[in-house]
């Protein structure tokens, strides 16, 4: 196991305040230097967060270090670790409010830590202790999450200092592992003197994790869980792994009640991870039970619509091809032709990728009204990876024919994305020889953002066809209209792969076909 000197979590990124070195903060008229000691009362060498009260102007500093400081009130907050080398192998959680006017010197005793004892009524196949992260953050931010210090380790070696400041929060995640995983978090105001708590199997929540094969850019799947309320706290963001191991793969977790953010990270054939993402919050309730898919087939266009507008055609070319139980802007990386044309005339013609460089942007001038068809066709791209064998949806195609009636008018095209997800697979995204397959089809117009206007258009006709030769032969499937949603029958050969291709019509006769190559497998 790899031992991680402090908490790294995912989320607040963007909103992490500024950190100034002690060589850089200015208007300065006192300092401040933190002593941290360790469980036998030796240094223990530490990076110390400093917090101003009540701006949230942070500092890092080394322990022992003098930092020039405004006089003012600070948290100074902490992990000291000590390593197994150490004999210990252990995580003290402390901070301390400190004032600040000339020269101020405070110490971070480990030995005053309390051990974060958390209890849950267990079945007998969980037969060590919970596996607990932990963090103190600044309470009186909007983001205490984003003002924290923290460290995980195995109950029996993870302590905090009791602190009932009510400028701190604290909180943790605890799990414990057997047949299934049991996750408990939670916050308080302050260190409490007895940091921890009880739990009940019969208070928590179900998430069971289905995780598919076959259509991933790698054979690795790491699945975990992150708290996430719904507002931020100490417990934002601390994260449980479910699963990290080759799909397919099923894993049940029972959870406290409130709002969780799943996960899942992808690893490619060279140890990076190359896909993954985010799907929709899950809120549970005590009692509840649901389930997160990863990996279902078919994988395909995620959001993006053509924008029209200020004399030009638009499109985001990314996210063309992604998990749709993800959703959001999490697709894979993917090189693509993009085309734009007006009746014979090719308007314009372009290559992107966003591999390395995010996201790849379409941009042509029009000059006029009239009808006009837009293409792109994309393929998965991650160079320094070898895919899969057999993966699915390598590919995928648009062929948009849409009216454009004022050319200055900033709005969507009145075209569709398509959704197919062939009910019935097995866990490796896997239709019997010989059968039938019934695909869900829904086709839909995401939201392109606040400021873009999305105007009302409804599917006339929805039409589907199958191949079981690349693409080179298609059949038409039988479609029925079901509320909002369609079911196309296709017949299943014997073996190999079926690609799925759509046709939606509106009553003015913009058209979308959308096209999933391997779609799904027979096995």
């Amino acid at each position: 196991m790899v031992r991680r000197r402090s908490l790294a979590f995912v989320g607040v990124a963007a909103l992490v305040p500024l950190v100034a070195s002690a060589a850089s903060a200015q208007a300065a008229s006192g300092s401040l230097t933190v002593t941290t000691l360790g469980r036998h009362g030796g240094k223990v060498a530490t990076t110390v967060t400093v917090v101003a009260v009540p701006s949230g102007q942070t500092y890092s500093v080394k322990s022992g270090k003098r930092i020039s400081l405004p006089a003012g009130r600070y948290l100074a907050m902490t992990d000291i670790y000590e390593s197994a080398t150490d004999g210990l192998g252990t995580d003290t959680i402390g901070a301390q409010v400190v004032k600040v006017s000339g020269s101020k010197s405070v110490t971070l005793d480990a030995r005053k830590g309390k051990a974060v004892k958390v209890s849950l009524d267990t079945p007998a196949d969980v037969t060590g202790p919970p596996r607990i992260s932990a963090q103190v953050c600044a309470a009186s931010m909007d983001m205490p999450s984003a003002f924290s210090a923290g460290g995980w380790n195995d109950e029996g070696s993870l302590y905090a200092i009791p602190n009932s400041s009510k400028l701190l929060q604290f909180g943790y995640l605890a799990q414990w592992s057997g047949d299934d995983s049991y996750v408990a978090v939670k916050k308080t105001t302050g260190i409490p003197a007895a940091p921890g708590g009880s739990f009940k199997r019969s208070g928590l929540a179900t998430m069971r994790f289905s995780v598919r094969s076959g259509t991933e850019m790698g054979t690795q799947v790491d699945t975990a869980l992150q708290a996430a309320p719904k507002t931020d706290d100490c417990t934002t963001d601390l994260m449980a792994q479910v699963r990290d191991d080759n799909a397919p793969y099923s894993a049940t977790v029972h959870l406290t009640p409130g709002t969780w953010q799943p996960r899942d990270d992808i690893v490619g054939s060279n140890g990076d991870d190359v896909s993954g993402g985010f799907p929709k919050l899950r809120t549970v309730k005590a009692g509840q039970s649901l389930t997160q898919s990863f990996g279902r087939a078919a994988w395909g266009p995620m959001h993006n619509l053509p924008l029209l507008g200020q004399k030009s055609v638009t499109l985001s070319a990314d996210a063309l091809i992604g998990d749709l139980d993800i959703g959001g802007d999490w697709g894979d990386t993917t090189k693509e032709t993009v085309v734009l044309s007006k009746g014979s005339t090719t308007v314009k013609k372009q290559t992107l990728t966003d591999w390395r460089i995010g996201p790849a942007e379409f941009d042509a001038r029009i000059r006029s009204a009239g009808w006009y068809r837009l293409t792109v066709d994309a393929h998965r791209y991650r160079p320094g990876i070898t895919f899969p064998a057999g993966m699915l949806s390598p590919r995928a195609t648009l062929d948009w024919h849409f009216k454009v009636a004022d050319p200055a008018k900033a709005i969507v095209a009145p075209v569709f994305l398509t959704r197919f997800l062939p009910t019935g697979l097995n866990s490796h995204n896997q239709a019997a020889s010989n059968s039938t397959t019934t695909v869900d089809v829904t086709a839909g117009r995401a939201s392109q953002g606040p400021d873009i206007k999305l105007t009302k258009v409804t599917a006339k006709s929805v039409r589907v066809w199958s191949s079981a030769d690349g693409g080179k032969t298609w059949k038409a499937a039988t479609v029925r209209h079901s509320g909002s949603a369609w079911q196309a029958t296709v017949h299943n050969p014997a073996s190999g792969a079926v690609a799925l291709r759509s046709e939606v019509t509106d009553s003015a006769g913009d058209r979308s076909v959308e096209t999933v190559y391997r779609a799904y497998a027979i096995g």
